[in-house]
């Protein structure tokens, strides 16, 4: 089969970690170890969120006295494109001796007329106190709001539209190469008045991108990979339960939090809804099983899986 993997940012920084390079590359080598054998059987291809590094990166910047003004978010996102995919394509040649991998960096079209342009939502970088935040927004013409007991700033996230490299992602794939791609949704860029490609600050949701880039690699199961075992059924609450096999139908009469699950479970149910294939969400370390059907919340049109063509 065909699979495409989008690995959650707690795969590289864990829940109560610090960004600390060593530390997010064990991280990588232990995420290695649960796909490598997806990648003896499958064509594999994976994306990867980018949320922490970019916060870092975003900091040091802003800190940096030498600059006039901090980089561009779409610069940044090169940069940890760069830096992670790094990690995952060593970590994946020593797993897999004698198999071509390659980590690409990707451009992801958003539209220029996005109404997420006209409406920031998407909150980066580190908390300030009002007067702070506010400094720093008439300085670099940020937009700041309130996020809990401080301020931060907050970007666009526009829909993504399609991987700019997607027709050679598919070709290295057709290969048998293993693919690393689409860091963090990919770099979001737009077609300009003359056609060119221009980079643009905003953040697009990894899961969102990985959803498009499954379809149009027709990817036959697409799994988003996090640290949780399944989506939950009244999460937070004493009745909540753990959803196993569902459809697209059922999945969008729950409701899931914006900041958190929302994105993924959309992310699943839309591929499954255009394409008729599989999507799962669940755990990293139980990848194997997933896509066996045996694990995670799964994502079919009836809700059958595995399918008797892919055992």
């Amino acid at each position: 089969m065909r699979v495409l993997v989008a690995l959650g940012g707690n795969a590289l920084v864990k829940r109560g970690d610090t960004p600390d390079a060593e530390l997010q590359r064990a991280n990588v080598m232990t995420a290695v170890r649960s796909l490598a054998p997806l990648a003896e059987r499958h064509e594999l291809i994976i994306t990867f969120g980018n949320g922490p590094q970019v916060g870092v990166l975003a900091l040091e910047s802003v800190n940096d006295p030498n600059l006039t003004r901090p980089y561009p978010l779409d610069t940044i996102g090169a940069e940890t494109q760069g830096m992670i995919g790094y990690w995952m394509l060593q970590a994946l040649q020593n797993a897999l001796p004698g198999r071509q991998v390659v980590a690409l960096i990707n451009q992801t079209l958003v539209s220029a007329v996005d109404p997420a342009f006209g409406n920031p939502t998407k909150f980066v970088g580190q908390v300030y106190e009002r007067e702070e935040a506010d400094r720093l927004a008439r300085r670099y013409g940020w937009t700041v709001r309130r996020d809990g007991h401080g301020w931060r700033r907050v970007v666009p996230s526009p829909q993504p539209q399609r991987v700019i490299e997607t027709r050679l992602i598919r070709q290295l794939v057709r290969t048998g190469t293993v693919v690393v791609c689409a860091g963090g949704g990919g770099i979001p860029v737009f077609r300009n008045d003359v056609g060119r490609l221009e980079g643009v600050e905003a953040v697009i949701d990894k899961d969102l991108t990985a959803s498009v880039l499954a379809e149009t690699l027709e990817a036959d199961a697409f799994l988003i990979l996090t640290d949780v075992p399944q989506v939950m059924r009244g999460f937070g609450t004493r009745h909540q339960e753990g959803i196993g096999h569902t459809t697209p139908y059922e999945l969008r009469a729950e409701d899931f939090p914006a900041g958190s699950m929302g994105p993924k479970v959309e992310a699943a149910a839309g591929f499954v809804e255009r394409t008729g294939d599989m999507a799962a969400i669940g755990r990293l370390d139980q990848c194997v099983q997933i896509l066996a059907g045996s694990a995670g919340t799964i994502v079919t049109p009836n809700a059958t899986w595995p399918l008797a063509s892919t055992l």
